[in-house]
């Protein structure tokens, strides 16, 4: 799986890289299907609520899959959006079963 993370509005962190590819590792060892991952990190500057945005759009087979999540921490972000991801790879992954 190839992984490509972005960052709008903000300083590339090492840190964040290393955290979400071992969650999406994780995922990809669990959906060995998924064929890549894009992710975007945001800061909303005017925020009402969190302002730490985690996008998240994954290839595989079928529509592309895509979950985000707005909190006040990156880290809380990124589990919320994979949480997220992993609902809807369950789902496709019984389609697949079904035919």
């Amino acid at each position: 799986m190839t992984i490509n993370i972005q960052y709008v509005h903000m300083s590339t962190s090492e840190t964040m890289n290393a955290y979400v590819t071992e969650k999406l590792e994780k995922l990809a060892n669990k959906y060995e299907w998924i064929i890549k991952a894009e992710v975007h990190f945001e800061v909303e500057q005017n925020a009402k609520k969190n302002g730490k945005i985690c996008k998240i759009e994954l290839s595989a087979p079928g529509p592309r899959i895509f979950a985000t999540s707005d909190e006040e921490n990156y880290e809380d972000a990124v589990k919320n959006t994979i949480k997220d991801l992993e609902k809807q790879l369950k789902k496709r992954k019984e389609t697949f079963t079904a035919h």
